[in-house]
């Protein structure tokens, strides 16, 4: 049985927090630097923009909002996937954040995929 929190804010949240601290470890050169910024940057946003998703005034603005955070999700996944080809950070630790950001793609696809179904 998994110990994941079931609310979805606080699994991005930490998936952020996750993404930072495995950063730390992440060599400090040039390629280092790159995608470690990077995967910071995305990693982030999208649980930022969950939060300004969860404060949306109109259907148009929460599927905006979400379909953001999507992107940056897959964003970092694909930063990950580069990472993992590269050996660069703690393997153990990016394969949980990986599988992680793996589940939180589907579920906030799901969110989205039964928004467009309940407003068509």
């Amino acid at each position: 049985m998994s110990n994941k929190p079931y609310d979805l804010e606080e699994r991005l949240v930490n998936f952020a927090a996750d993404a930072a601290l495995f950063c730390k470890g992440i060599p400090n050169d040039f390629t280092g630097q790159y995608y470690g910024h990077q995967f910071l940057r995305s990693a982030g946003s999208s649980a930022l923009n969950f939060g300004e998703m969860q404060g949306a005034q109109t259907d148009k603005d929460f599927k905006n909002k979400a379909t953001i955070s999507l992107k940056e999700l897959k964003e970092s996944r694909i930063n990950l996937k580069i990472l993992t080809k590269i050996q660069y950070g703690d393997s153990a630790r990016r394969l949980m954040i990986l599988d992680e950001v793996e589940q939180l793609i589907k579920i906030l696809a799901t969110i989205i995929k039964n928004k467009k179904q309940t407003n068509t």
